[in-house]
């Protein structure tokens, strides 16, 4: 078990997906279909619908928060985020659209792509399953 902070509440589990770079919603991801859009991103072409999103924070417009809102409603979300550091950007869309996230994990080590995860916000924890 990897102790967090609690960012969003809530409780999700399945497929880390991960990226070393930060992630700019808006433009960079396709609130239509969960696709990574950024021609210059790591993730350029996989989904992440459905799966936990393993990255170091956010960048961009403020916009971004309301397309993981719209994201949400489509039902192209994340399950639940994962960053090294929060940020407001992805912060404020995570808590709109009532997706856990937590920041700040105690060992990543685990936390790796394809790895089966709990991320359990109300007690600031994620497990590696």
């Amino acid at each position: 078990m990897v102790d967090c902070r609690n960012i969003s509440k809530g409780k999700a589990s399945g497929e880390l997906i991960c990226s070393d770079e930060a992630i700019s919603f808006l433009g960079g991801v396709n609130p239509e279909t969960g696709e990574v859009i950024d021609p210059n991103h790591e993730l350029k072409g996989q989904i992440i619908k459905d799966k936990i999103l393993f990255i170091p924070g956010g960048k961009g417009s403020t916009v971004g928060s309301y397309v993981i809102f719209q994201m949400k409603k489509n039902n192209t979300a994340p399950k639940a985020i994962i960053c090294l550091k929060a940020e407001p950007i992805i912060a404020t869309g995570a808590i709109m659209s009532d997706i856990p996230m937590v920041d700040s994990p105690s060992d990543i080590s685990g936390l790796v792509d394809g790895a089966s995860v709990e991320v359990d916000s109300d007690n600031a924890t994620i497990t590696i399953l």
